[in-house]
């Protein structure tokens, strides 16, 4: 997968269009993520211990992941991915834009 958990992305189609998160959690048998403040929805809370009155929150919802694209750490711009092979044999993600790595993270 391109994206992974930690990694910056911005939102590039639909209502949230423009936004940039974090994502959170990664749900790959849906193809979607968890992006910190994007697709908000609201949930309706029934009365209980914690909330004696009832209350209405605002959570996030999975987004899907082709929605999103990732943001490189140093050229701040959305971008694709490709790959190089290090000396060890691991495989390091880099910007097309600006051709430097993308850290995980």
């Amino acid at each position: 997968m391109i994206l992974t958990r930690d990694d910056t992305v911005r939102v590039i189609s639909g209502a949230d269009k423009g936004k940039d998160g974090k994502i959170i959690k990664i749900y790959t048998n849906t193809n979607k993520a968890l992006v910190q403040g994007v697709n908000l929805k609201w949930k309706h809370m029934k009365k209980s211990s914690n909330y004696p009155h009832g209350a209405r929150i605002q959570k996030e919802s999975p987004i899907l992941m082709a929605k999103l694209m990732i943001l490189c750490s140093s050229c701040n711009k959305p971008t694709r991915v490709s790959y190089v092979k290090t000396e060890t044999g691991l495989k390091n993600r880099v910007c097309k834009k600006c051709k430097q790595t993308i850290k995980i993270g």
